[in-house]
């Protein structure tokens, strides 16, 4: 049997049974429902023409200002940070880095444009996005180094963007998950130690043709194969663009880490009518055996992607899961472990 010896098969199972709430859209035809005819530039040229949705007025977040950052990475290529930060926030701030979704393919600073502006107005953070080189053109580890020296060049720079070079928390959404699980990694195994919390939302954590499925289940794949807005195929579809030939290494799949131990408390937020629903609960429970603080917060019947659509409730949910999160390790946590030190 598949998964966890000590637990009955099919775990989460009813976490796929599609919920009634999202039945205005199941006929929505899928923006990657031609992934075998479409190379990577034109699934970006799709991509591009999707709105951008919020679950908010534009006055909510008003007084959040943004600016670009042309920075230059370790082979001399230039990227773009885009920079959110509330006028009224003081000095010392906790950087929020996120790494944006897309497949590792498609996306841009706004594929998490409603996540950056709420964080920055209703968390005490500075959002700093990056935009980091895509594949095919760019495969694996391209998205992960150029992330990691943008997230670097926001550390050496932290008195310019007012924020703690010691209080990072990474965070993205299905690929750029992915990509934040990989810096926390790499924070850890560098001895940096500045990554004090993750926000791993629907994250892609494992190659298929790599996942251990001898010691997690499994099943979301086939489950969710032909789920609204992600399907099996299309997920396989981005990881063979990612990662040709490298995706049984830890950094392209954080879940096959050789040890999980010492790496910040995560959040990790995980749809049921998902394919890669298997590859959070998988990644939260190596997080917890590891002894890693780990909230999990699972969005039954609902596929890939659901928060795109802002009048569903669970968005609402969604996002203030991440902005409490946030403000819990900001605010809470450090009590505790000052308490702790007692």
């Amino acid at each position: 049997m598949a998964g966890n010896s000590s637990q009955p098969p099919f775990r989460y199972a009813h976490d796929a049974i599609p919920d009634p709430n999202f039945d205005q859209y199941k006929d929505l035809e899928s923006p990657f429902a031609s992934v075998e005819t479409l190379a990577g530039p034109a699934m970006r040229e799709i991509a591009s023409q999707l709105p951008v949705s919020f679950p908010y007025l534009a006055s909510a977040v008003s007084s959040v200002v943004i600016s670009q950052q042309p920075i230059k990475v370790r082979d001399g290529a230039e990227l773009d940070l885009r920079i959110y930060k509330n006028t009224d926030l003081g000095k010392k701030a906790i950087l929020f880095f996120v790494t944006h979704g897309g497949g590792w393919v498609l996306g841009d600073h706004d594929a998490e444009e409603a996540m950056n502006r709420l964080v920055a107005k209703r968390t005490s953070s500075v959002v700093v996005s990056v935009s980091y080189r895509l594949a095919p053109e760019y495969p694996y580890p391209y998205a992960v180094n150029d992330s990691f020296d943008a997230l670097q060049w926001c550390r050496k720079n932290a008195d310019h963007l007012g924020i703690d070079a010691h209080r990072v928390i990474v965070g993205g959404s299905s690929s750029g998950g992915n990509i934040a699980a990989a810096l926390a990694l790499k924070d850890r195994d560098e001895d940096i130690n500045a990554v004090i919390g993750q926000v791993l939302n629907i994250p892609d954590t494992c190659h298929p043709a790599h996942f251990p499925r001898d010691k997690y289940e499994y099943y979301s794949p086939e489950q969710n194969k032909d789920a609204p807005v992600m399907t099996t195929e299309a997920a396989r579809w981005f990881w063979d663009l990612y990662c040709p030939t490298a995706g049984h290494e830890s950094y392209a799949s954080p879940l096959l880490a050789e040890s999980h131990k010492g790496l910040p408390p995560a959040l990790v937020q995980v749809a049921g009518h998902d394919p890669v629903r298997d590859d959070g609960l998988a990644y939260s429970e190596a997080l917890k055996k590891a002894g890693s603080l780990v909230k999990t917060k699972v969005y039954p019947g609902l596929p890939h992607a659901f928060y795109m659509f802002p009048d569903l409730e669970a968005t609402q949910t969604y996002f203030n899961t991440i902005m409490d999160w946030i403000n819990f390790l900001d605010q809470d946590l450090i009590k505790i472990m000052k308490f702790d030190q007692k």
